[in-house]
């Protein structure tokens, strides 16, 4: 294996992950892919995107 990593990318996440690495860097992706791990988190998620767009909106 190459490299010494000691990330991890949870269960069922790896399709987020991989999908944000490129544009946002391996770390930023994975504390992403992580946080949307539980329902709690993707809300979480979700309502701060929603006040993002809810503020550029204006």
């Amino acid at each position: 294996m190459a490299g010494k990593g000691k990330g991890h990318i949870a269960k069922g996440r790896h399709d987020v992950y991989d999908t944000l690495a490129p544009k946002l860097g391996k770390q930023r992706a994975a504390q992403i892919a992580n946080a949307g791990a539980t329902k709690a988190g993707r809300t979480a998620m979700a309502r701060k995107a929603a006040a993002t767009r809810k503020a550029h909106s204006k």
